[in-house]
């Protein structure tokens, strides 16, 4: 059911509201408007729904994304669909050897518990959110070039040659946001991270060996300061990532053509030569996809104007690396407090509204990238075994003394800093 504007929602009576980009975040904040009656469109680059939607599962945490989906009134629709068991790990090293096995001693967590976090493939999800918006909303073969400020009014002009004008944008286009530059000029940092990505059709029988390990789950791999993630998918796909220390253009550099598996096979081999050969089966096959994604993170300490009638949430606003599962949850709680303030009657305008919701959002964002970034480094030293070990153990000694440095590096000393006045540590990674 879609609601009527009420006294709480007046600050967007009779506007236009233009989200650009149809990722969950864009598509958890239409649903989340247009339940309070609010107009919006959601402007899609995809052609249609049937383009392959690339990425792992996702995991979905109970005080961000899953909060924002059962306030959308979409959790029922979510039980029926995300897959039970595929957040369950396997911690392996480089020869692919088992230390840890969730799937024998995992403990089992339902539903409001804040450790509960089931997996659901990105296009299932997709399509819950898609089903639950009006018909027409989200408008497909919508990538934007630019916006054009009109007074009050935005123009957004596209690649298709459309054009249409909106009285708010709100940017959830991801990380090379075309909406960002339009509310600051603050870029991202290099973290010193490479990941190439990669996804392979029908893993039974391209990947046997792996589809085994995989176990319907999710593989840890750590060895010689490099990491490998392979996460399974519902339709028998899997998606992996091999991630590494690098210099900032090594994927432009390099050479390799990322078209080629024979080349990025060539390429691995040598760059992961103490691993084991079981692994050259992610890279085999020439139907396997391959892309680099070099790995950025805005400043944790980065602020900005609030400005009337646009915004940003998710990557747009705040891009990390993927080492901490936040970045699409972190989009869905972005997308739920957007809402909340815009449709609050709490603010006696746009602008105040979207100030208290950056405001907290900035917050959200400096803890979450510190945490992401102890991540990330930990992951790509040569101890990161031992660590993801501690991480699992049901040693109590051992696991509290890595949370314990986990908890000094994301609060403590980022704290400290702020209180003598240093902006927080953030370098690549070497």
């Amino acid at each position: 059911m879609i609601a009527k504007l009420t006294n709480g929602n007046m600050l967007l009576q009779n506007k236009k509201i233009a989200i650009v980009g149809g990722g969950p975040g864009g598509l958890t904040l239409a649903r989340l408007l247009q339940l309070k009656g609010v107009d919006v469109k959601v402007y899609e680059r995809d052609i249609n729904a049937l383009v392959r939607i690339q990425g792992g599962a996702l995991d979905l945490h109970t005080e961000s994304g899953l909060a924002a989906l059962d306030k959308a009134g979409l959790l029922h629709e979510f039980k029926k669909h995300y897959r039970h068991g595929a957040e369950l790990v396997r911690v392996v090293d480089n020869q692919a050897k088992i230390f840890a096995d969730q799937h024998a001693n995992a403990p089992v967590y339902e539903f409001g518990h804040k450790d509960h976090r089931p997996e659901i493939d990105r296009g299932p999800l997709r399509d819950i959110m898609l089903n639950s918006l009006k018909p027409d909303t989200l408008v497909w073969d919508s990538h934007i070039i630019s916006i054009e400020k009109l007074q009050e009014t935005w123009k957004l002009i596209f690649q298709n040659g459309q054009t249409i004008i909106a009285d708010m944008v709100i940017g959830a286009d991801g990380a090379n946001s075309k909406i960002r530059p339009f509310v600051t000029d603050i870029k991202p940092f290099w973290t010193g991270i490479m990941v190439i990505e990669g996804s392979i059709k029908d893993a039974k029988k391209t990947a046997p060996k792996i589809h085994q390990l995989l176990k319907g789950g999710k593989i840890f791999a750590y060895g010689n300061e490099k990491t490998l993630i392979v996460s399974s998918k519902g339709d028998g796909s899997l998606g992996f990532g091999v991630s590494f220390k690098t210099k900032e253009f090594w994927d432009k550099e390099s050479g390799i053509d990322f078209k080629d598996n024979k080349q990025v096979l060539a390429w691995f081999k040598q760059e992961y030569a103490a691993w084991s050969s079981v692994w050259y089966e992610l890279f085999e096959h020439e139907g396997t996809l391959f892309i680099p994604r070099p790995q950025y993170c805005m400043p944790l300490n980065q602020k900005w104007q609030a400005q009337s009638n646009i915004t940003l949430i998710g990557d747009a606003a705040h891009w990390m690396p993927p080492f901490a599962g936040e970045g699409v949850n972190m989009a869905m709680l972005d997308a739920l407090r957007l809402s909340e303030a815009l449709t609050s009657s709490e603010f006696v305008n746009t602008q105040t509204a979207i100030a208290s919701y950056e405001k907290q959002m900035f917050k959200r964002f400096a803890v979450a990238g510190q945490g992401t970034m102890f991540n990330t480094e930990w992951m790509h030293q040569p101890n990161a075994l031992s660590d993801m070990l501690s991480m699992f153990s049901l040693n109590i000694f051992k696991q509290g003394l890595f949370m314990v440095r986990m908890m000094v590096n994301v609060f403590v000393i980022p704290f400290i800093r702020k209180a003598v006045g240093l902006a927080p540590k953030q370098k690549a990674l070497k």
